[in-house]
């Protein structure tokens, strides 16, 4: 809403239509950016926690240290972690990348085993009566029924990344952080609030998108749920039956 002045950017309005329309390229800019980081940070995170995962699951003496080094890296504040890095990488789009690689370790390794702990020993067993070596047991039949628990902890590494890539601000190369950090410092109000919410509707349109995509690539888990709602409802109608006798 403008103030006395009329115009919301000289009056320094939170909300701005004037300052969305004139610094749109701005904002698309660190939109773009983030969903970059976002994406680079979640793909290479499962890239290397996929391995890590199956190691654990393989050797019980690696499980330990991998789960314990994961959640240590979890531990570490944000700010820390990347001028931890910044020796090593520069101030660069790589520290943000690796920093963000390293929290979603722990989410992404703990529901890739998750996942493939919950599998039933019968399925195994029956590929197995079935010829199915090891590669073709994990590809063919473990990790589709994993699936959930997989994309959940995808769904959750995304989530989390959308909201720490704002942190990167401090190295320049933190996507909408950047428009925030520099509104709070010339408190500009507009700047800060538009790449907010702008922030938020990423996160939620990411969780969205996954949740479509998990529905998508486990079609077998919606015959399941509508055979659990209807077991539920013929429950409660017999119970209403022996009530009413």
């Amino acid at each position: 809403m403008a103030g006395q002045g009329g115009n919301c950017l000289i009056d320094n309005d939170w909300i701005c239509g004037e300052y969305v329309r004139t610094r749109s390229h701005e904002l698309v800019d660190a939109t773009v950016q983030h969903i970059g980081i976002t994406l680079a940070s979640v793909g290479i995170g499962l890239i290397i926690a996929f391995p890590l995962a199956l190691a654990a699951r393989r050797w019980r003496g690696v499980a330990g240290p991998v789960l314990g080094l994961t959640t240590v890296l979890y531990t570490i504040p944000s700010l820390a972690m990347f001028s931890l890095l910044v020796p090593v990488f520069g101030l660069s789009a790589a520290v943000v990348v690796t920093g963000l690689v390293l929290y979603s370790l722990t989410i992404l390794v703990r529901n890739i085993l998750a996942g493939l702990a919950a599998v039933p020993e019968e399925a195994r067993e029956a590929a197995r009566g079935m010829g199915y070596g090891p590669v073709r047991l994990l590809f063919g039949v473990e990790l589709p029924l994993a699936l959930p628990a997989v994309m959940a902890g995808v769904r959750i590494a995304t989530v989390s990344t959308v909201s720490l890539t704002t942190v990167g601000a401090l190295t320049g190369y933190g996507g909408l952080g950047n428009l925030i950090y520099e509104g709070l410092h010339s408190i500009f109000k507009a700047q800060v609030l538009t790449a907010s919410v702008l922030c938020v509707l990423l996160a939620v349109v990411a969780d969205v998108l996954l949740l479509g995509l998990q529905r998508l690539l486990t079609p077998w888990t919606r015959g399941a749920r509508r055979q659990r709602g209807a077991r539920r409802t013929r429950a409660v109608r017999e119970e209403r039956k022996r009530a009413v006798a």
